[in-house]
């Protein structure tokens, strides 16, 4: 993979081109940030900036005003190749707190290893109601410790609004949920987003989370995409380079409550 390629093309198609990511939102270009706006409910942030040393102070400035002007708390998503160098440091005095890094994987679908094999008695379901997400839900709460009711939200609204867009996925041992990841995917793109995924502590290391990776990239390979993207933890990254991903970047979440 010619990984500065790849990455460039990434920026252009999911963040500097970026589509809203829920009904309701809209995407905006001021001068060298593209941000997002959610509707009622939903993330707000900024998803590419193009700045340099003599602007970027300014250009944070401006995104605080604009956000608190909307009543609204946001993260700017910070990646590692973003100018200027120091710009995280500028966000930290700005007022923003770091999150913990993750790292930008992404694989070509044609060079990754794909096996979905379950454990006995375990078998994979769409969520494509309010009661399939409630399963998700239940997961994420139980592996991650948060709230669940954005995800909730989410999901629900993206099923009813664009269902073909997104895929949510749920492994059942009998009736109990024990893993859950989604699928996002851009009409047209290149690259479909893997996010969520999570299995319960009991039931790791019996390859629950590979086989959802290869589950969501058959969907997204059928769907016409090339890449799979994953903004992965600590934990993850070795399953992900094992199956074939390659890491690009790093990637911050820098949060402004107000």
């Amino acid at each position: 993979m010619d990984h500065a390629a790849v990455l460039a093309r990434y920026d252009l198609e999911m963040r500097q081109n970026a589509r809203p990511d829920a009904p309701g939102a809209r995407i905006e270009r001021a001068g060298a940030v593209v941000r997002q706006v959610a509707g009622e409910r939903g993330w707000n942030g900024v998803v590419w900036s193009g700045l340099d040393a003599a602007g970027a102070d300014r250009a944070i400035a401006e995104q605080i005003a604009y956000f608190t002007d909307l009543g609204r708390d946001f993260e700017w998503k910070l990646y590692g190749h973003d100018g200027p160098e120091d710009l995280g440091e500028r966000l930290i005095a700005a007022g923003f707190r770091a999150e913990d890094p993750e790292t930008l994987m992404v694989g070509a679908i044609a060079d990754l290893t794909l096996e979905e094999r379950l454990p006995d008695g375990v078998r994979l379901v769409r969520a494509a109601d309010a009661a399939g997400v409630d399963l998700v839900v239940t997961v994420h709460e139980r592996v991650f410790g948060t709230d669940g009711t954005a995800l909730r939200d989410h999901l629900l609204a993206r099923l009813a609004a664009d269902p073909g867009t997104v895929l949510a996925v749920v492994a059942l041992a009998a009736d109990e949920p024990v893993a859950s990841a989604r699928l996002e995917l851009v009409p047209g793109g290149d690259f479909a987003g893997l996010w969520g995924g999570g299995t319960v502590a009991e039931w790791r290391g019996r390859g629950l989370y590979r086989a959802l990776v290869a589950h969501r990239t058959r969907v997204a390979a059928a769907h016409g995409c090339r890449h799979v993207q994953v903004d992965a933890s600590a934990m993850s990254r070795p399953v992900l380079e094992r199956l074939g991903l390659h890491a690009l970047t790093t990637t911050t979440p820098y949060l402004y409550e107000r």
